[in-house]
């Protein structure tokens, strides 16, 4: 039988949403080096695309991926709960090239703070009843557009036409319809993302503090598990 006091402590589970472009990804690293000792796991909402390979590649091309529906967020709830137990957990692996999900996964095991990075993760309320510590990166909208356009040109290989067809027809859109409004949900706003020192102690000061709670909590309750392990020794005698 497994012992839950000798189960390892679950994860911090941090979510972090902001516009496309904002620096999320580079938040998340800049918090790891902040945390020396701990690892740290970061699950991209991306990766649970809905998986539409039934459809041809240009019905695909065509759906919103900007929408709240686009997502598989039940997959990713079941693997953060997963984690939470100490498991390890399959996740589907996303190619932006052809809009569908490769037979192929990752694996990837527990740890003692996961990120879950994400433009949605804030607006999707069972994802914010999970998350410890809640984040938005906020970062001006020309400098989003600007980092986008680079990402997918040079690393999905789409023209500069139709990036911006596509942020101006469902990007934008969608960021002032669910993104912008989640960011009310955020514990803490961090403007300039990655390059805000200050937030990031902050962040991590905070992260410290969450697991040495949970280590003193699970320090307590195996000195009660003894402590009743000898009374029931001794009402034998």
């Amino acid at each position: 039988m497994n012992d839950p006091q000798q189960q390892p402590l679950p994860p911090v589970i941090i979510g972090i949403a902001g516009g496309s472009g904002s620096g999320k990804t580079t938040v998340a690293l800049r918090v790891r080096e902040a945390c020396p000792g701990k690892t740290i796991r970061i699950i991209h909402h991306d990766s649970y695309y809905q998986d539409n390979a039934h459809l041809p590649v240009h019905e695909r091309a065509a759906i919103n991926y900007d929408h709240p529906k686009a997502f598989e967020t039940t997959l990713l709830v079941k693997h953060l709960e997963a984690m939470q137990r100490g498991e390890s957990v399959q996740i589907p692996h996303y190619d932006y090239s052809i809009h569908s999900r490769l037979p192929e996964t990752h694996l990837v095991e527990t740890a003692d703070i996961i990120f879950v990075e994400g433009i949605l993760v804030l607006e999707s309320t069972i994802l914010r009843k999970m998350m410890d510590i809640r984040l938005y990166v906020d970062v001006d909208s020309d400098e989003r557009v600007l980092r986008r356009m680079r990402r997918d040109i040079n690393e999905r290989g789409r023209s500069m036409d139709s990036v911006i067809e596509q942020y101006l027809t469902v990007v934008r859109p969608m960021h002032l319809q669910f993104v912008w409004p989640s960011k009310r949900y955020a514990h803490l706003i961090i403007p300039e993302g990655g390059h805000n020192k200050v937030a990031i102690d902050l962040i991590a000061t905070k992260i410290q503090e969450i697991i040495r709670e949970r280590d003193r909590q699970r320090t307590l309750n195996q000195e009660l598990r003894e402590l009743g392990s000898h009374e029931d020794g001794s009402s034998q005698d």
